[in-house]
């Protein structure tokens, strides 16, 4: 991609598929997905960690005497301190400073889904770099689609020059007397078609230089000139052999590489579950001072070590994993279906390259042949012995051979982005 003057931007086949995959909408909200699976591995890993706190409460309360459940006798009369019915003591204030920890020793579930997490990211940035692939092949589609309407805009200005010159050379044989007006007739309505053909040529130009901008995520109003025309982009590349392009599609490409890290991401899923059945040990302690005001304040603490094992959960953990085993066996059916379809879109471009190339041959020679129809039909209409009928008729076949010719350019070029996305290597083509 380079800069031309007055910030025009001069964008070739790969530069558009490689500035897809950088900036493209899709590719943005696949990178938030990445950095919402790392946040994910930063939660799972901090319930490895030991959890801090600290507190300070400062309260007041009322006792009923009656709660105690025992009752405080006067040692010398033997009487009950406390009325037997109960009466209320307090309000007593209370003041504790204390801070909390409590750490996990052992727990291999929380280590294996850490582990799951990490997975997901791997999942979420293969996923980004599918994405990519399918984004500059987009892109590279639109370009070819940008670069025919290019070539159909210019072959219908050059058939105008010919049209033009049809109704120069009638007006002039009109005025000469060796004409008549049913040819000037003729050749201006011939102009007025090709002049409607420019302007939905140049529409169509036009819409698909947006689509562009859109699929490479430039600004609508960026000025855009395709580098490459679609004469100039290549026509006879070295295209691998079929059995290098199967195995590609089978293994290399993004969106079967993602498949692959999600399958993983949600076998391991199903493992941390499975782990969540062993015992935790996890370590307590708690320590501060308590009192009833800051004159006298008394260290108090407690600490222990839990181990605790889940016995039963109502067949929720079991329900889990047959969900999780569940979606880890469908997305192994998508990846067998990926990798057939991806070998029939290896065979299907392999197949539509060969065509279009026998056709980019016809049409060349239909495009030569039709050229030297319109030589010779405009010699025999200036030599005057014919009119500009057989002319017409000549630029009519030459208006269609020129679009054919685009056609088989375009069918060519698409066949061949289609061969790059089936391999996964559209980022790379030229």
């Amino acid at each position: 991609m380079s800069a031309i003057a007055d910030g025009q931007t001069r964008l070739s086949l790969g530069d558009a598929a490689r500035l897809a995959a950088k900036q493209n909408g899709a590719i943005d909200v696949a990178r938030a997905k990445v950095a919402q699976a790392d946040a994910r591995v930063t939660q799972r890993r901090g319930a490895l960690f030991p959890d801090l706190a600290a507190a300070v409460q400062q309260s007041e309360r009322t006792l009923n005497s009656a709660t105690f459940g025992f009752s405080f006798n006067n040692p010398v009369t033997g009487r009950p301190l406390l009325r037997p019915d109960g009466e209320r003591l307090g309000p007593v204030p209370t003041l504790d400073l204390r801070y909390h920890v409590q750490a996990p020793l052992l727990d291999l579930g929380k280590y294996q889904s850490w582990r799951a997490s990490q997975a997901s990211v791997g999942a979420a940035t293969a996923e980004l770099d599918a994405q990519a692939e399918g984004a500059a092949a987009n892109a590279a589609a639109t370009y070819v689609r940008a670069a025919r309407a290019e070539a159909q805009l210019s072959a219908r200005r050059a058939d105008s020059t010919l049209a033009a010159d049809l109704v120069r050379i009638a007006r002039d044989q009109l005025q000469a007397g060796v004409g008549i007006a049913l040819d000037v007739t003729r050749a201006e309505s011939q102009l007025a078609n090709v002049r409607a053909q420019i302007i939905q040529a140049r529409n169509e130009r036009d819409r698909t230089l947006l689509e562009l901008k859109r699929a490479t995520g430039m600004a609508s109003d960026a000025v855009v000139e395709l580098s490459d025309s679609l004469a100039a982009l290549p026509f006879e590349p070295t295209l691998p052999s079929e059995r290098d392009a199967m195995t590609a599609a089978m293994d290399a490409r993004p969106d079967v590489r993602a498949l692959r890290a999600q399958e993983n991401a949600q076998q391991q899923a199903a493992k941390a579950i499975r782990w969540e059945r062993t015992p935790q040990l996890s370590a307590l302690v708690e320590q501060g001072v308590i009192g009833r005001n800051y004159e006298r304040m008394l260290p108090t603490y407690t600490w222990g070590v839990q181990l605790s094992v889940g016995i039963f959960d109502g067949f929720r953990r079991e329900s889990r994993l047959e969900e999780q085993l569940a979606v880890a066996r469908e997305t192994d059916a998508r990846l067998r279906d990926l990798r057939a379809q991806g070998t029939l879109e290896v065979r299907t471009a392999l197949l539509d390259i060969a065509s279009a190339t026998e056709q980019v041959d016809a049409v060349r020679e239909r495009l030569r042949l039709a050229e030297q129809e319109v030589s010779q039909a405009q010699e025999r209409f200036r030599a005057g012995v014919a009119g500009n009928a057989d002319v017409i008729t000549a630029l009519l076949s030459l208006n269609q051979a020129r679009t054919l010719r685009n056609d088989a350019l375009a069918t060519y070029q698409s066949a061949r982005i289609a061969l790059a996305r089936a391999m996964g290597r559209v980022r790379s083509i030229s």
